[in-house]
C-alpha cells in the first residue's frame, strides 16, 4: 500500500531534532557517510569513568516492577528523569524513585527527578546519557529510534516492534548512530536465571547429539474486557498514547487501569498494539532458541499453525494455538500452549529442559504449572563439563547491570539490537502463519515470505500520521 505523502512534521526530521538540541555540529561523526551521534556520556562530567544518567520512559507495571527496581540496584547509573503520557505515574514514579534512593543512600534529598510529559523534552535533556522504554508495545521502536536520533544509549523492553518492517528500520538506524542497544531479554543473564545459558550451551557443544527439536512452551491469552466507550481520565494524553496504531475511542480495558501501576494492563490484549503473548512472552523463548540453535542474526525458513482467535468479548488477541517453524540444518521449533512454560531442546542423544521454573518478572505475569527450572535426560548432561576449547557464550550478570556497562567500556552487550529485531521478527513470522491457513516459506536474509502476497502484506501496517518510524526523516 503506497503511503499518503504528507508535509514534514515539525520536531520529527532528524536534521530538525538535532538542529534544535545542538548536536548537530559538536559530537557528531560520519560512519558510512551517515552522521552518527557520540553519546553525551563519552565526554566531561559524564564520561564513563562516572555515573551513566538514566531516564525512564513508561512508568507502567514493567518499569515499576522490573526496570526501575533492577537499575536502582547499579552504582554506576543514577536515574534522573521520568517520561509518562499519564500524569498520574510521572508523580508516583518520580515519589518510588526519590523514596528509594532515600532509603539507599540515607539522604532524603538525594535526588530530585525531572518529569517530562513530552519524550521529546527529555530526549533534548543533555544531561541524560541514556533512556529506558517501558511503554506499550507500539511505541517500541519510533521511541528507539528518536532516543538514538538524540544520542541516548537505548534500554528497550521486548518485543521491539508491532511489524517487522518496522523493527527492520528500528534495527538499521540504531546501528548506524553507534548508541548501545540493550534488549529487556533478561533470560539471558545470569541473574535471575542462569539455566538458560547452561541449557544453550548443553546444546552448543553436542551434550544432547544432533538437536532436531525445540518445544516452547508459552500460553495464550483468554478473552475478555469491557468495550464500553469511557471518557478520557484528565490526566492521560490518549491521542499521542495511541501513537502509529488508528484512531478509536478509549475504555480502560484498551489502555491501563487507573487505579493500579502493576496490574496486567488491557493493551497487551488487543491486536491493535502488539500480537499477543507470541511477541509479548514469545520473543523471551524464542531468543533463546536462537541462541541455542546460533541463529541470532537469522530466523524460520518455513512456519504453519494453527490458532484460536476470540469470537466474544473485547480483547482479541489469540488465545491456544501451535506453530511450527523449520529452521537450518533441519530443526524443528514448535511453540504451543500445551507444553510448560520454558523449552525443551531434544537431541538425537538426549534433552534439556529449561524454565523460570516457579519465578516470574511480574505477579499479574501469566501463570503456569509449576515446573523445574532445568532438568535433563541424564545426569551425564546434567553435569556435563565444558572443555577449555568448548563453545562458552556471553557471561552476563544482570541485564541492566550490562547494558550500563557496555555503555561505561564500549564492549558488546549481551543482546544488541539486530539479535532483539530477529528474536521479535520470529514471533511474528509465527504470527502471520496464526493468521493463513497454510505453510509460509520465509527468506529470512530478505524478511519476505516467498512468492506470497497475503502473507507479505502482514510484514507492516499503516501508520497513522504523524506518529510511526516510516515518518522519521534520518
Amino acid at each position: 500500500m503506497e503511503k499518503e505523502v504528507k508535509k514534514e512534521p515539525e520536531g520529527i526530521s532528524r536534521r530538525k531534532f538535532l538542529e534544535s538540541t545542538g548536536k548537530v555540529a559538536a559530537g557528531t561523526i560520519l560512519l558510512g557517510g551517515f552522521p552518527a551521534i557520540v553519546p553525551s556520556s563519552v565526554f566531561g562530567k559524564s564520561a564513563p569513568s562516572n555515573k551513566i544518567n538514566v531516564a525512564q520512559i513508561g512508568c507502567g507495571r514493567i518499569a515499576r516492577v522490573h526496570d526501575l527496581p533492577s537499575t536502582l540496584k547499579i552504582a554506576d547509573a543514577r536515574i534522573m528523569a521520568v517520561c509518562d503520557l499519564d500524569s498520574k505515574r510521572v508523580d508516583s514514579t518520580k515519589k518510588f524513585i526519590q523514596d528509594e534512593y532515600a532509603k539507599s543512600t540515607n539522604k532524603d534529598n538525594y535526588m530530585d527527578v525531572k518529569t517530562y510529559s513530552n519524550y521529546r523534552d527529555l530526549l533534548a535533556n543533555k544531561d541524560i546519557d541514556a533512556v529506558i522504554i517501558s511503554t506499550p508495545d507500539h511505541w517500541h521502536a519510533q521511541l528507539a529510534v528518536e532516543a538514538a536520533l538524540a544520542g541516548k544509549h537505548i534500554y528497550c523492553q521486548k518485543p521491539t516492534s508491532l511489524t517487522i518492517e518496522e523493527g527492520r528500520q528500528m534495527s538499521d538506524f540504531i546501528r548506524k548512530t553507534g548508541v548501545v542497544f540493550q534488549l529487556g531479554s533478561q533470560q539471558r543473564s545470569n541473574d535471575p536465571w542462569p539455566q538458560f545459558k547452561r541449557g544453550c550451551e548443553l546444546v552448543r557443544n553436542g551434550f544432547i547429539g544432533k538437536l532436531h527439536t525445540i518445544k516452547v512452551g508459552l500460553p495464550g491469552d483468554p478473552a475478555g474486557g469491557i468495550a464500553t466507550e469511557m471518557p478520557i481520565p484528565a490526566n492521560f494524553n490518549y491521542d499521542i498514547w495511541l501513537g502509529s496504531t488508528p484512531y478509536t475511542y478509549y475504555t480502560q480495558d484498551r489502555a491501563h487501569p487507573q487505579n493500579s501501576v502493576t496490574a496486567r494492563p488491557g493493551w497487551l490484549r488487543c491486536e491493535q498494539f502488539g500480537a499477543g503473548m507470541i511477541t509479548g512472552w514469545g520473543v523471551h523463548h524464542l531468543d533463546i532458541a536462537h541462541w541455542a540453535m546460533d541463529t541470532e542474526y537469522s530466523g524460520p525458513l518455513s512456519a504453519e499453525a494453527t490458532a484460536e482467535f476470540p469470537t466474544k468479548g473485547f480483547w482479541n488477541v489469540h488465545g491456544d494455538f501451535e506453530v511450527t517453524m523449520k529452521y537450518k540444518n533441519d530443526v524443528n521449533v514448535v511453540v504451543s500452549g500445551k507444553f510448560p512454560n520454558g523449552l525443551r531442546f531434544e537431541g538425537t542423544e538426549g534433552w534439556v529442559f529449561v524454565s523460570r521454573g516457579d519465578t516470574q518478572v511480574s505477579a499479574s505475569d501469566p501463570s503456569s504449572p509449576k515446573v523445574p527450572a532445568f532438568e535433563a535426560s541424564s545426569a551425564a548432561i546434567t553435569n556435563a563439563v565444558i572443555k577449555p576449547n568448548g563453545i562458552k557464550l556471553y557471561d552476563s550478570p544482570e541485564q541492566h547491570r550490562n547494558w550500563i556497562e557496555s555503555i561505561q567500556t564500549k564492549k558488546p552487550n549481551i543482546s544488541p539490537v539486530e539479535v532483539a529485531h530477529r528474536s521479535c521478527s520470529a514471533c511474528l513470522v509465527a504470527h502471520a502463519a496464526m493468521k493463513l491457513p497454510r505453510k509460509l516459506i520465509f527468506d529470512p536474509k530478505k524478511e519476505l515470505f516467498v512468492n506470497d502476497h497475503e502473507a507479505n502484506k502482514l510484514l507492516s501496517r499503516p501508520q497513522r500520521y504523524p506518529y510511526g518510524t516510516s515518518f522519521i526523516k534520518a
